[in-house]
């Protein structure tokens, strides 16, 4: 049988001064049907060789915990106005990135659901925000969420469903669920793949590494650049160091995050974002990828307890190359303030805790973090 190839190639210069260099070209092998009524030996499928653009650089946002207001048990906990303003502060940070991320603590429903038992209300809150609120999110510049977390099960399988079903209408990408475990997307020319894990029912687990090592070969496989967020280690200000251990807390096994990080990327993870403390952990460069190993509270209003180090949260700009290297990271700190909500922190108290965290867990690791926020790595 005859085979026949074709190849396509197109550079374009990027907009913008005179003497930019031209983004990167790589080759893609696409396949494609032919009528093969008209000649008889021609094949069934035709492979075009096409060179995709690249983007030279490639930023991409992670931010911690959000949960912008929950009608259960009470409406009160909602804010004032649907939410709107709740993050304009930082609304033109967040949409100036390629990629911007989040994790989405509860569930988007207006009423009804399954609620949860909940035995202890001391330890034991449940979200169920209203649909109104997603859009939120999307005005603000989220492109892709986590809902893996030990609160996507707040109400049931109702929850979970009208969750996905918000957030694919608005198309903002979400992965974390046993029912969609990661997701691909397309942006600008780059193809992205995003998985999501924690140690909670309903979710990815992240203490199956042999299952999380296959999706994340399998998504870099498929995709130009991997994110992986994971929902994982002890809650609380005393709970601010990677120990490189498993984490245990309320008898839950929370995972080894420093192994789960460090296993991902081995499988071909490129940016890892975690979340789950409620308070920031240090940042990692590992095999010129890079790590943050908790978020902390970005968005969480009238639930959850922000005094102190609670209230501090970094929102974490990450450069790349086309193919995920680690480039530099840009911190801008934000601090909440009772019943909650973003504000930029002009004490920039989130970056001298990362400095601080991050010269300790990770001494060996050539990281610096000037005053100002920026996160550089110098190889050997």
């Amino acid at each position: 049988m005859l085979s026949l190839i074709f190849s396509a190639c197109k550079v374009a210069q990027r907009p913008g001064a005179a003497g930019d260099q031209p983004e990167v070209a790589k080759t893609d092998t696409v396949t494609i049907p032919v009528d093969t009524t008209a000649a008889r030996y021609i094949p069934d499928t035709v492979e075009l060789n096409v060179h995709r653009i690249f983007k030279d650089t490639v930023s991409i946002i992670g931010v911690g915990d959000i949960m912008l207001g929950t009608n259960f048990p009470e409406s009160w906990y909602l804010p004032p106005d649907e939410g709107r303003g709740l993050l304009a502060e930082v609304t033109p940070i967040l949409q100036n990135a390629d990629i911007t991320f989040g994790n989405l603590e509860g569930v988007i429903l207006n009423e009804g659901g399954d609620p949860k038992y909940c035995k202890d209300p001391k330890i034991c809150y449940i979200f169920r925000s209203p649909e109104y609120m997603a859009q939120r999110l999307k005005e603000a510049g989220f492109d892709v969420m986590s809902t893996a977390n030990n609160h996507a099960g707040d109400f049931g399988d109702p929850g979970r469903l009208n969750t996905m079903r918000t957030l694919d209408s608005l198309g903002i990408e979400h992965a974390g669920l046993l029912t969609r475990p990661f997701t691909t997307f397309e942006m600008e020319g780059m193809k992205y793949g995003f998985a999501a894990f924690a140690p909670n029912t309903g979710t990815v687990s992240i203490n199956d590494l042999s299952n999380a090592g296959k999706i994340i070969a399998h998504l870099d496989s498929i995709s130009d650049i991997v994110i992986v967020s994971f929902h994982g280690g002890a809650e609380g200000s005393k709970y601010q160091h990677v120990t490189r251990e498993n984490e245990y807390f309320y008898g839950e096994n929370r995972g080894n995050v420093y192994e789960f990080a460090h296993h991902v990327i081995d499988a071909g993870a490129d940016v890892v974002f975690g979340h789950g403390p409620h308070v920031t952990r240090a940042v990692e460069v590992y095999k010129e990828r890079f790590i943050s190993y908790s978020l902390g509270n970005f968005a969480t209003y009238a639930r959850f307890n922000l005094r102190g180090d609670n209230g501090l949260a970094p929102i974490i700009k990450v450069f790349t190359n086309s193919e995920g290297k680690f480039l530099y990271a840009e911190v801008t700190p934000i601090i909440q303030h009772a019943p909650g909500g973003p504000s930029i922190d002009p004490e920039k108290q989130v970056i001298r805790r990362l400095q601080q965290l991050t010269e300790k867990d990770f001494p060996e690791v050539k990281i610096k973090i000037d005053d100002s926020g920026i996160i550089t790595y110098i190889q050997d």
